[in-house]
């Protein structure tokens, strides 16, 4: 076979750590999957047949074991939230916050983000799009595998509606000055809430992890950009 006769294979943003679930995750998956998880099928979502309402939906890439999309969920039962992780501990971890928190607005997918980005989620459907902290993948060699990329971008402007909006946040200032030069090269699509050039405080609805809370005492920095999607 020769080079160009080869698969392509996609450069992933992320490492599948094989995680062991605790009791109460493998519970979790074994009684609340069914009701709260999705199975991905490559065809577009239906939101309003997914929560039984025309609420509007934010996304959350990478929500780690849950905490961010717990606390939002909650706080704002009149919105629907979509979570994407991969990691099967964070998966279980999060099922165990919706049985706690009794939440009935929160869905679960466990698959790439970008495949599910792509052919999963209908253009306009979004209003609001979370990435926190995604993986820097810090060494140079590695800044390929970033998430955050001009093709990641224009999947950004067709699914996010007008008036929407993407929030990201790193404790990586390399990566923050990347993410910002990136979606400033957007301004057909989107314009810097904070102002061009500028990053904004952390918003109260984005919650302090202890992770966030040990940096601030280390003297480490977190950066938030939060770009509202133009009319268009």
């Amino acid at each position: 076979m020769s080079e160009q006769e080869k698969p392509h294979r996609p450069i992933r943003s992320f490492v599948l750590r094989q995680g062991r679930l605790t009791v109460g995750q493998q519970r979790a998956f074994d009684t609340l999957w069914p009701h709260f998880g999705l199975e991905y099928d490559g065809q577009p979502i239906d939101f309003p047949t997914l929560f039984g309402n025309d609420n509007p939906v934010f996304l959350e890439i990478g929500f780690g074991n849950g905490a961010s999309l717990a606390s939002m969920a909650e706080a704002n039962p009149e919105h629907n939230y979509l979570g994407i992780e991969v990691h099967g501990p964070g998966v279980g971890h999060l099922l165990l916050e919706i049985e706690k928190r009794s939440l009935r607005n929160v869905r679960i997918l466990r698959h790439d983000a970008i495949e599910v980005l792509k052919n999963a989620i209908p253009s306009g459907s979004l209003q609001g799009l979370f990435l926190f902290f995604p993986d820097p993948w810090h060494k140079k060699r590695h800044h390929k595998r970033r998430i955050l990329n001009p093709a990641f971008v224009n999947e950004l402007g067709r699914v996010i509606r007008p008036g929407g909006f993407f929030h990201a946040a790193t404790d990586w200032e390399d990566y923050a000055l990347q993410m910002m030069e990136i979606l400033s090269a957007a301004e057909a699509a989107f314009e810097n809430s904070a102002g061009k050039g500028c990053y904004t405080p952390r918003p109260d609805y984005r919650p302090l992890t202890k992770f966030e809370q040990r940096g601030h005492r280390l003297g480490h920095g977190v950066w938030d950009l939060i770009f509202i999607r133009r009319q268009d």
